[in-house]
């Protein structure tokens, strides 16, 4: 019996669900980077950001290539940059939404009676 798809986006998600693997990805986005390159942009100490990247890896989000005694890590598809900027999309909008709302509610507040206890 084979895993059904949602429970595999689940999985893909859970993957995603982290700040400095997001970051990771974000950076990986631009162009290849190596840990050393990453570390000061992803702001967490070299042990972590390669479990990071493991994790990553297993997920098959990022490759690694060594040149010397130097590894580069990039993308495995194009469709996960795409995927951050759609969710970056989403995100803007909720926000914008929730913006629209707060706007609302201050400019109702200025209008409402106020009540005065004695």
């Amino acid at each position: 019996m084979s895993t059904p798809l949602y429970q595999l986006k689940a999985e893909f998600f859970k993957t995603l669900g982290h700040p400095a693997r997001i970051r990771v990805l974000e950076l990986l986005s631009e162009r290849d980077h190596t840990v050393a390159e990453m570390l000061p942009e992803v702001g967490i100490e070299a042990a972590h950001l390669s479990q990071q990247l493991a994790v990553l890896r297993r997920a098959n989000l990022v490759v690694s290539r060594k040149e010397g005694a130097t590894v580069h890590y990039s993308l495995t598809s194009p469709l996960v940059a795409e995927l951050l900027k759609v969710a970056r999309q989403i995100l803007a909008d909720v926000l914008s939404g929730q913006a629209e709302i707060l706007q609302d509610l201050r400019a109702s507040e200025s209008t409402a009676p106020t009540s005065h206890r004695g």
